[in-house]
């Protein structure tokens, strides 16, 4: 018996990929510059949300995977590579312009502001954004960074990860700045610098910084530039 042809019109004709979720990945920096945790906005120079600011992300090349394109999009965007970068979450419902569907899988990561370039382009324009003034965004966008806010602030309490926001050397004080801006709140700088020494995530120098008027503060570096869990 010949079978049945199928008109292309037909749902059942269509090829599979029509019908598939776009997926896209998303990358949450952050930054600690001027007293504020700040946060890598691109200005969307499309619709939809056209001049909105969002998460940079985008669809990934061929054969690449995730962790692939989030860290091509980190070096895109910022100019750095060797930094804390991990995935985050996945999320569905962000893009609701999408007739098929959307899932953006979100990274975050942790960057020196010193260390960044921000691409020079006339669209897609990159900015830094307090996460206490963030302007509109698109797609959902914020529920994604306060869920990524509530991970780095978490990860603060059993990780080392505040060394991918400082310098190789850096003052007891400077670190102390980096933890409460993070965490919004004010911390008792003794128990601080007993709690950090007792972690062994860093360790004295031998040199040390002057600045202005003050005594020369101690340098600090961390033992290990990589992901440690305490």
């Amino acid at each position: 018996m010949t079978p049945k042809a199928t008109h292309p019109s037909s749902p059942s004709a269509q090829p599979a990929a029509a019908h598939q979720p776009l997926v896209a990945v998303l990358v949450v920096i952050f930054t600690v510059a001027e007293g504020n945790l700040k946060v890598l906005l691109i200005r969307r120079a499309i619709e939809p949300f056209r001049d909105w600011w969002a998460i940079p992300g985008g669809r990934l090349e061929p054969a690449e995977t995730l962790d692939d394109g989030a860290s091509r999009k980190l070096v895109e965007e910022t100019g750095v590579a060797d930094v804390y970068l991990e995935q985050l979450y996945t999320f569905d419902g962000l893009d609701r312009t999408a007739p098929q569907g959307a899932v953006a899988v979100a990274y975050f990561a942790l960057v020196d502001y010193a260390r960044t370039r921000l691409a020079q382009r006339t669209d897609w324009q990159p900015a830094w954004f307090p996460m206490s003034a963030l302007p509109e965004l698109a797609f959902d966008n914020r529920t994604v960074l306060e869920y990524a806010l509530q991970r780095l602030r978490y990860k603060l309490e059993y990780t080392n990860v505040a060394y991918s926001l400082l310098p190789e050397r850096f003052t007891m004080t400077r670190l102390q700045q980096v933890y409460e801006t993070i965490l919004g709140k004010k911390l008792d700088k003794r128990n601080f610098r007993k709690r950090m020494l007792s972690l062994g995530i860093i360790e004295p120098t031998t040199e040390s910084l002057v600045e202005g008027a003050h005594r020369p503060a101690r340098l600090y570096t961390f033992s290990s530039r990589q992901p440690i869990i305490l």
